[in-house]
């Protein structure tokens, strides 16, 4: 609270540390720009005030970086782009985006009230210390601030709408000759953008390099350009100037297959010749399975039950990620690996013991597979490693081109967490059961809520872990229901040894 009551806007700013993490599969580093506390509590609540009304703004094909929307829906708009026709494509990303943005380019198209203009200018001018070093900071936008990925954004806006203004101009005509419509040519051009990387689809060559020449013209406005190595023309169904038929997009492979004529599919009865597949691509595949051996590697000493407990939420993640396409076979293949590596595993804990014996020691038969990788603790469930191949899928329905999770409509907001691919089931069925809502304030649940877990009879008063006695709250909820229902009375901290002249005093401990 001391916090929130110095909150003012201000341009007197501290400048941004940077920290460099590793970027995944490289020998590059990224820099990250942490605000100080203060000034990343201040950019949430400048983020609520600006991120409303961009959202009542922003084009219906951006996806990445905004409440409600995800990488799902991003695959879920390519799909019906190109199911019923192959086309070109246009598969780019645009050169570190976060740092080049023009501050100038950028501030002009906010166009706010001159009080959160300038709060915003100072933030992206504050400068970064880089150890004891301080570099001021002419362009960009620090990644690691809150507000960091709406200015990102907010700078991106209006390329779609760029490429359908093109659309107007094409020469496209119909079979018999006459020339298409403006809402016919503009539907024609697909244009998918998560963040700093985007598609561009059409059936013909020609229109495809007309835009991504716009494309480079309009990113020189906002101080930023193609880069060249992760831009690539192709095509859907067939190779192109040595370029593979399909495309990588946010860890999936887009592509179509020839298929023969029970295997094809169909537009109102007439065979297309093709069949579009979406799959986890290669370099995800690699990543997870890496992972995975990874942590099987650095468990040699632990127990089963600790290996169990690592390797579940990285099983479960990747799984759930890719649960809405054609993931199945790979999957299996996945899991056929994965119980060599743990086989593997076994034999070098127990190195005078053979491979039958290490299956007869760490599998188990359940539910009448015997291929389980568990472990059954005396009066206990078995605990058991989740497999791929057990992952069901389930098509992921796009999100309207138009909905905000700010135009009031609650009930379709909750509806569509449940429903999301990576919420764990659980999760998703007490969502369900609550109808949404947090049963402490009444308030339904929105994307970017912190929710947590709670048991409705404390464990501390003979609550079990049960389903029955969940239940799902927002976490300042959750804190405030923790300090009244006794989970923290002294009952429960009973066989902590209190310090000598330390006493307990409103749930705390002081001298």
């Amino acid at each position: 609270m001391k916090l929130v009551n110095k909150f003012k806007l201000s341009s007197k700013v501290r400048p941004t540390r940077r920290v460099w993490i590793d970027k995944p599969g490289k020998d590059e580093k990224r820099p990250l720009g942490i605000p100080t506390m203060y000034d990343r509590a201040l950019q949430a609540l400048v983020k609520m005030a600006l991120e409303p009304e961009w959202e009542a703004r922003f084009e219906p094909n951006s996806y990445g970086f905004r409440p409600g929307r995800s990488c799902h829906d991003a695959i879920g708009a390519i799909y019906p782009a190109i199911n019923k026709k192959a086309k070109y494509v246009l598969d780019a990303d645009i050169a570190k985006c976060f740092d080049r943005i023009n501050h100038e380019a950028l501030l002009k198209k906010l166009n706010t009230f001159p009080t959160i203009r300038r709060q915003v200018r100072a933030w992206l001018k504050a400068g970064v210390m880089d150890g004891k070093r301080l570099f001021p900071t002419s362009e960009g936008t620090p990644q690691g601030g809150v507000i960091s990925p709406l200015l990102a954004n907010i700078a991106l806006h209006g390329m779609e709408n760029a490429i359908k203004e093109l659309a107007d101009t094409f020469d496209m005509k119909r079979p018999d000759g006459t020339q298409l419509g403006k809402r016919d040519k503009r539907k024609s051009v697909n244009f998918v953008r998560y963040a700093d990387d985007f598609v561009i689809l059409h059936e013909d060559l020609t229109i495809v390099k007309r835009c991504q020449e716009l494309i480079s013209d309009w990113l020189k406005g906002m101080g930023l350009e193609l880069k060249p190595s992760k831009t690539r023309l192709a095509h859907t169904l067939e190779e192109h100037l040595e370029e593979k038929p399909g495309f990588d997009f946010l860890g999936f492979n887009v592509r179509q297959y020839p298929t023969g004529k029970y295997t094809s599919g169909r537009v109102n009865g007439k065979l297309l010749g093709f069949k579009t597949i979406i799959t986890p691509n290669k370099d995800s595949q690699k990543k997870h399975y890496k992972k995975v051996a990874e942590i099987i590697d650095k468990h040699k000493g632990l127990s089963q039950t600790t290996l169990i407990k690592n390797l579940n939420p990285i099983i479960r993640g990747w799984c759930n990620y890719f649960s809405t396409v054609v993931s199945q076979k790979i999957f299996e293949r996945i899991w056929h690996l994965t119980v060599w590596k743990l086989i593997k595993w076994g034999i070098k804990r127990h190195r005078n013991k053979g491979k039958k014996w290490v299956y007869l020691k760490y599998f188990q038969t359940i539910g009448g597979d015997n291929w389980t990788f568990a472990i059954s603790p005396k009066g206990k469930n078995p605990l058991r490693l989740l497999k791929h191949s057990e992952t069901k899928i389930t098509r992921h329905v796009k999100v309207k081109d138009d909905a905000s999770p700010y135009n009031g409509d609650t009930i379709y907001w909750s509806s569509r967490m449940g429903k999301h691919p990576e919420m764990l089931k659980r999760t998703a069925s007490l969502l369900k059961k609550q109808n949404g809502k947090c049963p402490k304030c009444g308030l339904s649940f929105k994307d970017g809520d912190l929710i947590e877990l709670d048991h409705i009879i404390p464990k501390s008063k003979g609550g079990r872990n049960e389903y029955n006695n969940y239940q799902l709250l927002h976490r300042h909820c959750h804190d405030e229901k923790t300090r009244i229902d006794g989970s923290l009375n002294k009952g429960s901290i009973s066989q902590i040894k209190i310090p000598e002249n330390y006493r307990w005093e409103q749930d705390m401990l002081v001298t």
